[in-house]
């Protein structure tokens, strides 16, 4: 009878998701706690919606060996449009989101134009986008913050979905948001021994259960945790119902479709994806589209959260974004990658930036701390793939 075959766990991928625990459990030691309340459980995700929005168009930029270096830009110009338009204009605010939706794309079409049928390197053309996009932002707002903005559209960014609460341990919490931690639970296990059942039915090799076991118990621990949280404070923020549709999209585009499969041809060899008919410059123009119309979304939510569209809005989101899909296992020379790491190394970024601002550290260490972290993350991509090789 043949040796049933066995890999272990794919290091890269799931050891990002044990760092993450071990960053939190360490804050939660120096904040005595604090890291961990309801409050700042909700904060953490809020204040990671945009990180998490961008990440997942980034991960695309990534995945064909570049990256978008103009996202912040252009979330700051969407919110701006979408302010200036609710505010100044009294526009409806679905058209005033329409309208930001439709700027970003428009710049992302843009950026695609030159990069995929003018061949002009990404890293120029969205150089020059942060630079076209901030101006025009300043421009268009006069310098100015633009507020307040009605609370129909300050929900989108901080509102929550409606709680059914009952009494639970001298406080109260949310139903609605345990039976949804249930219906995902449910989802996550049942997806892991679907893909163990295809994988005995065609005799492939199989991660050993004891590893499977960590893995789902590691899942879903960080599920109950952040959920029964938030049960306990407001419920499930609205973002956070945006952030799963979105990321949920884009996993299944990445993982189930061709045009998935060719992003990551595209990224993995150009010259050979090309060859076997892939159309590489079509590929580039709806990943950078994509890009522009994923930071407008991030613009607007931006914009609500701080119900307000200021100029300076959006600085700095595109390292943010880029280091979390680094920091998620995505390689550096592109064709590796997924957008739930992308999505774990936004959390990754979001729990020190929480926790070092808890713990009192000037913004200034905290640029150190996250460069030396992104540095640690590429410098260990790229000796693993030469220990492969």
């Amino acid at each position: 009878m043949d040796k049933k075959k066995t890999v272990n766990l794919n290091l890269k991928q799931y050891g990002m998701v044990f760092a993450m625990i071990i960053i939190f459990i360490v804050f939660y030691a120096l904040t005595g706690g604090t890291n961990a309340t309801p409050m700042n459980i909700n904060n953490l995700i809020m204040q990671n919606s945009y990180v998490v929005i961008l990440a997942t168009g980034m991960l695309l930029c990534v995945l064909t060996g570049n990256v978008d270096l103009g996202v912040g830009s252009y979330v700051a110009l969407c919110g701006a449009v979408a302010g200036k338009l609710i505010v100044e204009q009294n526009m409806s605010i679905p058209v005033a989101i329409l309208a930001a939706l439709a700027v970003g794309a428009i710049f992302g079409a843009f950026n695609g134009f030159f990069i995929a049928y003018l061949n002009i390197p990404p890293f120029v053309v969205t150089l020059a986008g942060m630079l076209i996009g901030r101006g025009l932002t300043y421009t268009f707002l006069e310098n100015k913050t633009v507020g307040p903005l009605p609370d129909s559209f300050v929900k989108i960014g901080a509102g929550f979905f409606a709680t059914n609460k009952v009494s639970f341990g001298g406080g109260t919490i949310d139903i609605v948001t345990i039976l949804v931690a249930v219906v995902a639970s449910v989802l996550i296990v049942g997806a892991e021994l679907k893909k163990i059942k295809t994988q005995q039915k065609y005799g492939f090799a199989m991660v050993p259960m004891w590893q499977v076991g960590i893995k789902l118990a590691a899942t879903l621990l960080i599920l109950w945790f952040f959920f029964f949280k938030i049960a306990t404070y407001n419920g499930i923020p609205l973002i956070l119902i945006l952030m799963g549709v979105i990321v949920g999209i884009y996993h299944f585009i990445t993982s189930k479709t061709v045009a998935g499969r060719q992003v990551y041809a595209l990224g993995g060899n150009e010259k050979a994806a090309r060859l076997s008919g892939i159309n590489t410059k079509k590929v580039y123009f709806w990943v950078y589209t994509n890009m522009g119309f994923l930071s407008a979304i991030a613009g607007i939510v931006l914009a609500a959260r701080n119900a307000s569209a200021t100029p300076k809005a959006g600085d700095g989101f595109e390292l943010d974004a880029i280091a979390a899909c680094y920091i998620g296992g995505a390689a550096a020379s592109g064709g590796v990658g997924t957008i739930v790491g992308a999505v774990i190394g936004a959390f990754v970024m979001g729990i020190l930036n929480n926790g070092m601002f808890l713990v009192g550290l000037s913004t200034d260490f905290q640029k150190v701390v996250k460069g030396l972290v992104l540095l640690g993350a590429v410098t260990f991509d790229i000796l693993s793939s030469k220990k492969k090789n």
